[in-house]
């Protein structure tokens, strides 16, 4: 081996590609650069890498400046005018930032993740290539009965015996759902023929009968201020825990990627919180001494919103 191919970095991943080195004029993350190709595990058998990006926190300000670039503030000035941007909800100069990443998740996960339409994707194709056998098994720690006051949320976690019965249900369909699936196609999952003697469907017929736990891939590519409205729902508490584990992970390598706004989009979006016209003039008047949480319906809120915003405020409803 030559002392150049020394030099070559070596791909974390099957589909990683070896570059030789060279020099860049383009911003770079020494946070971010330590992700590249990175395989980070998420759920039972999913993942997040990045795979490409561009920018960091000055490119922002050389955004919002325009011609000034960078160097021509102190540091202290740079984290004012980022905090001053988030704040402001001035998105347009976290546009010129972009993430790639490469995820591999369950379906249903999937489904939630496409709602947000500003991004680029290409998803794994059943139509052209055979499903790995491979579906996504909640921990038991997760299962749960309906919630009786979110129509989409989680109530009481289930007892271990109810949640033991619960994946081996889970567990015996989708193994049962893959065995149609290859006995249709008339392949195993390495596209090796089980039958000789028979045709088998067509993949884009076959995979109709396979679980919302399938797991898929998909490289997705969106910018920063897309990125950060993908966060604000998905890193919520609120959110479903599948795709919220993997907003955590996003979550954790962009505060690498671009440290200074991942504090001001924590600190103003993230993990702050909105009054309506109704909730800032009780609240006024409580600070006054004038009114109490009591008093929310004579300002217009429902009991519902009265209750979301002593949640808010941490207080007592």
């Amino acid at each position: 081996m030559s002392a150049a191919d020394l030099e070559k970095p070596v791909p974390e991943a099957a589909d990683a590609p070896v570059r030789e080195l060279s020099q860049t004029f383009r911003p770079v993350s020494a946070g971010m650069e330590a992700h590249l190709n990175v395989y980070h595990p998420v759920l039972d058998h999913g993942f997040i890498a990045v795979k490409d990006y561009m920018g960091d926190d000055l490119s922002i300000l050389q955004m919002a400046r325009m011609s000034y670039g960078k160097g021509t503030k102190g540091l202290n000035d740079d984290r004012a005018l980022l905090r001053y941007l988030m704040r402001h909800f001035h998105t347009s100069p976290f546009e010129g930032c972009v993430i790639k990443l490469h995820v591999k998740l369950p379906i249903f996960v999937m489904r939630q993740w496409v709602r947000h339409r500003t991004a680029s994707l290409n998803e794994y194709s059943a139509r052209y290539s055979i499903m790995p056998d491979e579906f996504y098994m909640p921990d038991a720690s997760q299962l749960a009965v309906q919630s009786k006051d979110n129509k989409q949320g989680r109530g009481d976690t289930l007892t271990p015996d109810d949640s033991a019965e619960v994946l081996r249900i889970l567990k015996e369909e989708a193994l049962r759902n893959f065995a149609t699936y290859h006995h249709l196609l008339n392949a195993d999952e390495d596209g090796q023929t089980i039958d000789e003697g028979r045709d088998g469907i067509a993949r884009e017929l076959a995979r109709i009968g396979l679980p919302l736990s399938t797991y898929t891939q998909m490289y997705w590519q969106t910018n920063l201020h897309n990125l950060m409205h993908f966060l604000r729902l998905r890193a919520d508490p609120h959110a479903q825990f599948e795709i919220r584990i993997f907003a955590e992970k996003i979550l954790d390598i962009m505060a690498d990627w671009v440290p200074v706004t991942t504090e001001a989009f924590r600190d103003y979006q993230l993990e702050a919180s909105r009054l309506s016209r109704m909730d800032l003039a009780l609240v006024k008047d409580m600070l006054a001494g004038k009114a109490t949480l009591a008093d929310a319906g004579s300002y217009g809120l429902s009991k519902r919103e009265a209750r979301e915003l002593a949640e808010r405020l941490g207080i007592s409803a």
